[in-house]
């Protein structure tokens, strides 16, 4: 008998959270030349599902009104999931769910519904980068792994966001037919078969943005407008009029960071901009934004960004520069 895959799509459901897998899946039929995969669509509720683009999906059944044994069960993600109050019924259903299928899992913001079902408590996963503070506070029970682009805990399987949904539901098409089907999938779909590097290297979480008092503030905004300046705490201290102590305590409190690791992030700011839009060698980048020499500036980049400066450029650099 065909596996039933079931992807539950909450209201203002992201298309590719749900089109994504689903063609991966697809062509996998197709590859494999059987129907191994029965797809369905599950709403929240009776009616069409309206996206975050405005398209609507036609599910296949409405949660907790399908008795079918689930072989696979996904949550796909929208962009208010973590403040969606879902129905008693859908949690049910979803608790049931889950306990009978062979596998489940979230895509993107999914999670937020997995977990408001209680079905994270002490797993380990991932979700979008953006949404990961948002998701460890909803449950302080997680272990999430911020860089992954997806996940597999036990039963458990998490994809980090959006196109991640691809790349996992490609994951399980290689657990179900091996890896010969899942490398003609990747192909037929032009599409990575291992993606290289982790979601970070998408992330613009770790941009720096002033925060605290006026002064320091100010402040922020004159490192990042001058990453290549030492930018020790005495200096800084002495640019607000404050001991280096006393500064360097209040830095802290007031943006949750320490001066130096501020800073750091600056510099790795101020480099990614250089490499989106400047053919400048590693050198004369890490000279600019502050690096004592290219290797410091490699090191941070792999620190805060899950990439090398190189590798980062060959994926981000602007049309008119990649084409250079």
């Amino acid at each position: 008998m065909p596996r039933i895959v079931a992807i539950l799509a909450l209201p203002g459901v992201q298309l590719l959270d749900v089109s994504g897998p689903l063609d991966v899946f697809a062509q996998a039929n197709t590859e494999s030349g059987r129907a191994f995969y029965d797809l369905r669509v599950i709403a929240c509720r009776a009616g069409p599902i309206r996206s975050s683009s405005g398209a609507r999906l036609l599910p296949d059944a409405v949660a907790g009104q399908t008795t079918e044994r689930i072989d696979t069960l996904l949550v796909a993600g929208a962009p208010d999931a973590a403040t969606q109050q879902l129905a008693p019924r859908v949690r049910d259903w979803l608790r049931t769910t889950a306990a009978r299928s062979r596998r489940f899992g979230s895509v993107c913001t999914g999670a937020f519904a997995l977990a408001a079902s209680g079905l994270l408590e002490s797993r380990r996963l991932t979700t979008h980068w953006a949404s990961v503070d948002a998701l460890a506070q909803a449950c302080p029970g997680v272990v999430i792994e911020p860089d992954s682009l997806y996940v597999r805990d036990g039963k458990l399987r998490t994809a980090a966001g959006v196109t991640a949904g691809l790349d996992l539901a490609l994951a399980l098409v290689e657990e179900d037919l091996g890896r010969e089907i899942a490398l003609r999938v990747a192909s037929q779909l032009v599409m990575f078969f291992k993606r290289p590097g982790g979601q970070l290297q998408f992330s613009r979480k770790g941009e720096t943005q002033p925060a605290g008092r006026s002064a320091l503030q100010e402040l922020q905004r004159w490192v990042a407008a001058n990453p290549e300046l030492p930018h020790r705490v005495p200096e800084l201290a002495a640019r607000v009029n404050l001991s280096p102590r006393h500064f360097a305590r209040l830095f802290q409190a007031e943006v949750g960071v320490t001066p130096a690791a501020w800073v750091e992030t600056a510099r790795v700011d101020a480099a990614r901009a250089l490499l989106d839009t400047q053919d400048e060698a590693p050198k004369r980048v890490a000279a600019r934004c502050g690096f004592a020499n290219a290797d410091m500036l490699r090191r941070a980049f792999l620190k805060h960004v899950g990439v090398t400066p190189a590798e980062y450029r060959r994926r981000f650099a602007g049309a008119a520069h990649a084409a250079a």
